[in-house]
């Protein structure tokens, strides 16, 4: 047999595996969102200025595009009456289609400087932007100060960007602004070593010379005057297409073109500047009318900024030889030539970098669906939980006050004897304490012990205690509910308790427990089943847990009428009931809710009696408690599947159809199953969000279970100093009984089969008193 079980187990592995791996993907999901919405200290300058004496004079006092050729720093500006628009922070999926609107309407192109976490999150505005005409640059991944970013870190930011770009539009680009970047004349130590890293593999920087300082919102008339160069000169201008509210920013834009157009200016790119400066000092005049970067003689068909190629793998699609940069209406766009001059920035992304591009657009188009999804979806089981809490405390309470009224009566009292059935496998280590409290019992019982084929002499010792009205039955193993069926056929008596062969009685334990069947429309009563060995961590959570979720549970389902499990711990029977039943089923592994739904079914009313305890020795290890959870989980599915009938079960015998089949799947399947998201989640939103709200939610959830746990506490009269294990309790234990619930769906899913495993006992549960 545990050789059967060893096999049985290896067969489970692969499904925890499985169910770890959901788990596993889904917290991934979670990450790459948190991680794309650039919220880890992403968002903020890490530093406040430094010296600059490091930096060539040349460079602080030159112009806004920053090359490095042949490993030299060079400088290069707009021509005059030029104008380079560029838009940094996007993409935006409010703003930056307007931007496009308006650089449409007036036909002029714009360089857009992309964060790389909002490309990967709205691939379809990039490629509408590129083909637009409209030029790209590399804003970092998560808009992060770079100045005190290590090596790879400053890789990683330029490298994830670029591949969300080939996955969005099929491009990279040669082109790079910094976040927090100004004029060249701001560049300090710290950030000089960044650009000249960025130069030696191929990057043009791209500083301003006239902010719009749009995201101040201080009004459209001053973003338009602040954007405006003195003199004629020709300018790199800043706005904003992402960050923020840019109403103004777009309402701006339209304005400042006509203004802008209406004083002589031209518009271009970056790419276009650069070549139409290129042009100029080599000495091409430019036409009368036209723009300047229209006096570019000839575009090489490389980076004649000296950019080269940020990767070698990429090819250069920049202008072909003698294409001039071209201009839309005369004004030097080309928004419509995507291969101009005005794009020579752009590479075309092949071979891995194109195709590790679109696997990270497609991961994020997961998250971006998958993560809202899941906080909807948790957000009604955060509510169901919670909603539940609320229900298990009323009715708690009003069964409390309803049974334990002076008054309250279940019929005359019941004294006839009942017939006790202790169905045993191997339970040496326990059977002469079970027996030897059943022998203290203060109503009349026989004792019947069904030895399933034990090989530890169990028999034996139960036979030598020499106790009275003590019979032992033998029978080859044949499993826990043939034990069961047999004691029930060997019972002498109408009503018939049912225990476990661990399972301490108190004096006053049947007395309470056989009370109930006073009233005729009883068929069985659920006692109330207590952890004995509590000492232990272990022990000390699986006691809250019976205290708290079974016990305050079986309260609130009485008085529903539709108790949905009687412990095999401690339960009563009307035998006819059982029999009717067609006994203990072997169909499932919870033959304690097998029972339990089919005596609903077949009319008869199940209870929950507080009075009558029983004291259970809990698993003592992690391996042992996993085992039996996972029976429990299981088992209670198959039960469920077994009686989905009963949801259409008419009369007074389909109310737990109705009631319980709906409660115990949404409180013990559904809700487990999405509880463990709730806490990654939690986790999500402390580093990724808001750390003290977070933390602060957790706890007043953590406060609701308290109080539920006290009123359980009271209820039963239990020491409130266990309660204190209850923040380790949610933090570890908790986790734990999720997974099992997860590794028992995907049993279940998969069509798994599971076999019954014994548990190794101690025997350490011995009179009730001890165990307090």
């Amino acid at each position: 047999m545990e050789r059967a079980a060893g096999r049985a187990a290896a067969l489970q592995r692969p499904r925890v595996i499985l169910a770890l791996l959901l788990l596993l993907a889904l917290t991934s999901v979670m990450l790459l969102d948190g991680y794309l919405r650039a919220e880890v200290g992403g968002d903020e300058r890490v530093r406040t200025g430094a010296g600059s004496g490091d930096v060539p004079d040349d460079v602080l006092e030159g112009g806004p595009i920053l090359s490095f050729p042949g490993g030299e720093a060079q400088n290069g500006s707009a021509p005059d009456r030029t104008i380079v628009l560029t838009f940094d922070d996007g993409p935006d999926p409010t703003w930056t289609p307007q931007v496009l609107k308006v650089l449409e309407e007036h036909d002029v192109p714009g360089t857009f400087f992309l964060v790389g976490s909002m490309v990967s999150r709205y691939p379809g505005i990039v490629r509408n932007l590129v083909d637009q005409g409209n030029e790209v640059g590399i804003h970092t991944f998560t808009h992060v100060d770079l100045s005190y970013q290590s090596d790879a870190r400053i890789t990683r930011e330029i490298e994830q960007t670029q591949l969300a770009l080939a996955g969005a539009a099929g491009i990279t680009t040669t082109l790079f602004r910094a976040p927090y970047s100004s004029e060249t004349d701001a560049i300090d130590n710290y950030s000089w070593p960044v650009y000249q890293k960025l130069g030696e593999q191929g990057y043009t920087s791209v500083f301003v010379d006239t902010d719009s300082d749009d995201w101040k919102r201080p009004g459209v008339s001053k973003i338009i005057k602040w954007a405006t160069p003195e003199d004629g000169e020709g300018a790199v201008v800043l706005f904003h297409d992402a960050g923020g509210d840019r109403a103004q920013t777009v309402k701006a834009l339209g304005t400042y073109i006509e203004r802008m157009k209406a004083k002589g200016y031209t518009f271009t790119t970056v790419s276009g500047a650069q070549q139409a400066a290129d042009g100029r000092a080599a000495g091409t005049s430019a036409a009368s009318g036209t723009d300047g970067a229209d006096t570019a003689d000839t575009a090489d068909g490389t980076d004649d900024a000296g950019t080269g190629q940020a990767d070698g793998e990429r090819a250069d699609t920049g202008a072909p030889a003698g294409a001039p940069p071209g201009g839309r209406d005369g004004q030097g766009g080309g928004a419509g030539s995507a291969g101009s001059a005005l794009q020579a920035a752009h590479r075309e992304a092949t071979g891995t970098t194109l195709y590790e591009g679109k696997a990270l657009v497609a991961a994020v188009a997961v998250a971006e669906w998958t993560v809202p999804g899941l906080a909807t979806g948790l957000g009604v089981v955060g509510v169901a939980v919670l909603a539940r809490f609320g229900m298990m405390l009323v009715l708690a309470r009003r069964h409390h006050r309803k049974r334990n009224k002076r008054r309250f009566s279940w019929g005359p009292p019941v004294t006839r004897p009942v017939s006790v059935i202790v169905p045993a496998y191997n339970e040496k280590e326990c059977i002469a304490n079970t027996l030897g409290s059943l022998a203290r019992s203060t109503h009349p019982i026989e004792i019947i012990v069904v030895d399933d084929g034990s090989t530890d002499g169990t028999a034996e010792i139960a036979e030598s205690l020499g106790l009275p009205n003590v019979r032992v039955v033998r029978q080859e193993n044949a499993g826990k509910p043939a034990a069961l069926n047999n004691g029930v056929r060997h019972a002498g008596h109408d009503i018939v308790v049912m225990m476990d062969g661990d399972t301490v009685f108190e004096p006053d334990t049947v007395r309470h427990l056989v009370q109930p069947f006073a009233d005729p429309e009883v068929g069985a009563v659920a006692g109330n089943a207590k952890v004995g060995n509590r000492r232990t961590v272990i022990g000390a959570w699986q006691h809250i847990e019976y205290v708290m979720g079974f016990n305050l549970d079986r309260r609130m389902y009485d008085l529903l009428r539709c108790m949905p499990t009687i412990p095999g711990a401690i339960g009563a029977f009307r035998r006819e009931a059982v029999l009717e039943a067609g006994g203990m089923s072997e169909d499932t592994l919870a033959e304690d809710t097998d029972i339990t739904i089919a005596l609903h079914r077949a009319g008869w009313r199940v209870v929950y009696q507080e009075h009558a305890r029983a004291w259970t020795e809990a698993p003592g290890s992690l391996k042992q408690l996993w085992s039996q959870r996972y029976r429990w989980s299981y088992g209670t599915m198959q039960a469920l599947w077994k009686h989905r009938g009963s949801l259409t079960d008419k009369g007074p015998s389909g109310r737990f159809g109705r009631v319980g089949m709906p409660l115990v799947v949404l409180f013990q399947i559904v809700t487990p199953v999405f509880a463990p998201l709730i806490d990654v989640f939690t986790v999500y939103a402390m580093v990724f969000v808001d750390f003290r709200a977070s933390l602060l939610a957790w706890l007043a959830v953590l406060a609701v279970q308290l109080v539920c746990a006290a009123y359980a506490f009271r209820l039963d009269r239990e020491r409130y100093r266990h309660l204190l294990m209850m923040p380790l309790q949610q933090l570890a234990y908790r986790q734990m009984m999720y997974l099992v619930l997860i590794h028992s769906c995907v049993t279940a899913l998969t069509g798994g089969r599971l076999r019954w495993q014994k548990l190794k006992r101690t025997g350490e549960v011995g009179t009730p008193a001890g165990a307090n």
